[in-house]
């Protein structure tokens, strides 16, 4: 499956679905944004993060955070961070008014790939997903796994082909055969109606 690491949500392989997400990739390769502030949430100076990972767990270990805004990447000490409703709450050193916690807004809190949560066995960073060829068992090279869709019941891929322009390939067990990340790689087996000959 796969996990959002739109950002830090994974993927399970045999549940097949390939691909978390510890929130949103941000454009440098070697960054993974794993919460977005959204606003401020009182005169001290608190802030309101969206957490963009399947680990929020992971706001209350915080000792420094790093923030990318602008362009620009600082890190930061944390005094604290609690959850609040589905958000967490996070202080910051030196971030003492609303005034300056107003110009954190839209900022992303950043992580290194090797800051990933290790995920299980067959499971995936959506992030991992995206790029890899997708080859069909009957039809060969399908194309490029350009998107991962969080649905509810099953992640969804969008693939872009040549032929068949965007397909939506469902990530279950009967459909994704095997992901090789080395090889840069997902086998399918397309069911009869996902593709239109």
């Amino acid at each position: 499956m796969s996990k959002k690491l739109s950002g830090e949500t994974p993927d399970k392989a045999p549940d097949k679905r390939p691909g978390r997400e510890e929130s949103v990739y941000m454009e440098r390769d070697d960054l993974i944004s794993i919460g977005r502030i959204v606003g401020t949430f009182s005169y001290d100076g608190t802030l309101k993060v969206y957490p963009l990972t399947d680990f929020p767990e992971r706001f209350k270990k915080m000792k420094k955070v790093r923030l990318e805004r602008a362009g620009k990447l600082q890190e930061y000490t944390v005094e604290w961070t609690r959850p609040h409703k589905e958000l967490y709450l996070l202080k910051l050193q030196g971030v003492d008014s609303m005034e300056k916690a107003g110009e954190f807004k839209h900022a992303q809190l950043v992580i290194d790939q090797d800051e990933l949560i290790p995920l299980p066995e067959g499971e995936y960073y959506h992030f991992q997903l995206e790029g890899l060829k997708v080859i069909d068992d009957e039809r060969g090279f399908l194309g490029e796994l350009t998107e991962v869709l969080g649905t509810g019941a099953n992640d969804v891929y969008v693939v872009k082909t040549a032929q068949h322009g965007e397909v939506l390939i469902p990530a279950i067990q009967d459909v994704i055969l095997s992901v090789d990340l080395a090889a840069g790689e997902m086998r399918v087996h397309l069911l009869p109606g996902l593709l239109e000959d």
